[in-house]
């Protein structure tokens, strides 16, 4: 196994890294050479990417990594749904809006009225999400962008285009859009007709290790890089990259990729489009090497997060992560559980809105004991996540006919000592956390098995991970009845 020096863009809703990997016989290493802040930025009343200032740190992340020595490769994974528009010059079409805007209000209500739920869940396998693609494009209808537009490229294809001039869409990011047959693994292009989408703005389909294209002569320039380092699609869901990074050994396991979002569930060979999945409302989307990724989108750190900031901007002291989760290790368990998935948790905390106002106002609706204080309020976040975790993960095994024996958390809540055990105390099962940067590890490992690396499947990349990095094991404890808790919120 030849060694490889690669780039891995591994871009999340708040935050971005350019990460520089070396993969070898045994070996798997990566140095965050840039990382910085993201986030949606309030625009004329909407909520926009900054996609030109993002892609100005990837160019600057690069940059770094070209300093380093020779590159063989570079691959881009972002957050899945939201997408730019090109007209017929290859130019951006405005500024892309970020799936938290509030354009799509009422917008899935009135697609169901032109296409059954029914129609919709054994075509496309997904969740239903009120800021899916599908609901972003028809909020869309009628503006100058749409009617101009060419081709529309999610967010990782969109910056590749930039780096190489090439258009397409990689395929498990083009499964979460709610406009693909999951079982025929193409455009839904019947499905964009029906609810008034133009289907031809939908771009060529690649599929991960596939090479977008070479780094255009000038941006080599611009990076000092050489002329011949491809750009090769990777999962560019970062879910799909991250579940790669599953350091699993036991085909039947389960998974968390932990972040601001968390998604929750199973690897699969095939689809559940059942009418109880669908009431269940799980998700079928795109996984590398023609997998399924069967799982349940859970609201996540972001409401943990969204808390601390709130705090910070109050001004308030004794706030810094490490400090509330001490604290919150020690709080009462399950004295206030709430719906982690409420819509009403949704939107970025605001100066009139706080975030930790709503998960208070959630306790009190629900008839659960209000939070006290803050750590009583962390304590209530992350055991209402634990038990999210639980109930969907259940449900997941079931609708799949399987057995999990081991929880994978993965992503940066793997770090949550707190949160992993209180997961494995609520599934009733062992949890294995780390690597902390699957994404990134999935996403250089499918560039390393382009570009010849001996890694012939998910099974030896996985190997590899689990060679080469520590994992924190957590054993299910018996003493808090996580029964009786669900219970309160059935």
């Amino acid at each position: 196994m030849k060694t490889l020096r690669v780039a891995a863009v591994d871009l999340g809703a708040t935050s971005g890294r350019v990460m520089a990997a070396t993969v070898g016989p045994d070996t798997l290493l990566l140095e965050e050479v840039h990382r910085f802040r993201n986030g949606a930025v309030p625009v004329g009343g909407s909520l926009v990417w900054d996609v030109v200032g993002i892609h100005r740190e990837v160019l600057a992340g690069l940059r770094a990594v070209a300093r380093g020595g020779p590159l063989h490769g570079i691959g881009i994974d972002s957050w899945a749904i939201d997408y730019g528009l090109l007209d017929r010059d290859g130019t951006l079409l405005g500024t892309p809006y970020s799936h938290r805007d509030k354009r799509t209000d009422g917008v899935l209500e009135e697609v169901l009225l032109k296409v059954p739920a029914g129609d919709l869940y054994r075509t496309t396998g997904l969740q239903q999400l009120p800021f899916n693609t599908i609901y972003q494009l028809v909020a869309a209808r009628g503006t100058a962008a749409l009617e101009a537009a060419e081709t529309l490229l999610l967010l990782p294809d969109l910056l590749g285009y930039w780096l190489t001039g090439a258009i397409g869409a990689e395929r498990t990011n083009a499964s979460t859009t709610q406009l693909y047959d999951v079982t025929r693994r193409e455009w839904a292009g019947d499905l964009a007709r029906r609810v008034g989408v133009p289907w031809s703005i939908l771009p060529p389909l690649r599929d991960p290790g596939d090479r977008v294209g070479w780094v255009r002569p000038d941006v080599a320039s611009a990076l000092d890089l050489a002329t011949d380092v491809p750009v090769v699609a990777v999962g560019s869901h970062d879910t799909a990259s991250a579940v790669v990074g599953v350091p699993a050994a036991e085909p039947d396991f389960a998974y968390i990729s932990s972040g601001t979002w968390s998604l929750v569930g199973l690897e699969l060979d095939e689809p559940v489009l059942s009418e109880e999945a669908r009431l269940a409302d799980f998700t079928n989307e795109g996984g590398v090497d023609d997998t399924v990724r069967f799982l349940k989108n859970v609201m996540g750190l972001w409401v943990l997060s969204e808390c601390v900031r709130a705090w910070d901007e109050q001004g308030l002291t004794g706030i810094d992560l490490p400090t509330l989760l001490a604290g919150a290790g020690e709080a009462a368990p399950l004295r206030t559980v709430v719906d982690i998935n409420d819509p009403a948790l949704l939107a970025p905390s605001t100066t009139t809105d706080p975030m930790p106002d709503r998960v208070v106002d959630l306790a009190r609706r629900a008839g659960e004991p209000v939070p006290e204080h803050r750590l009583a309020l962390v304590r209530c976040v992350l055991d209402s996540l634990a038990l999210a975790y639980r109930r969907h993960l259940r449900t997941a095994a079931r609708l799949a006919g399987r057995s999990p024996s081991v929880v994978h958390v993965v992503g940066g809540g793997s770090q949550n000592a707190l949160l992993c055990q209180l997961t494995a105390d609520a599934c009733g099962l062992p949890v294995l956390a780390g690597p902390s940067e699957a994404a990134a590890l999935g996403n250089v490992l499918v560039q390393a098995r382009a570009l010849g690396a001996d890694l012939p499947d998910l099974a030896a990349m996985r190997a590899l991970v689990r060679r080469t990095h520590e994992l924190r094991s957590y054993a299910p404890r018996t003493d808090v009845d996580w029964d009786a808790a669900e219970a309160r919120l059935a």
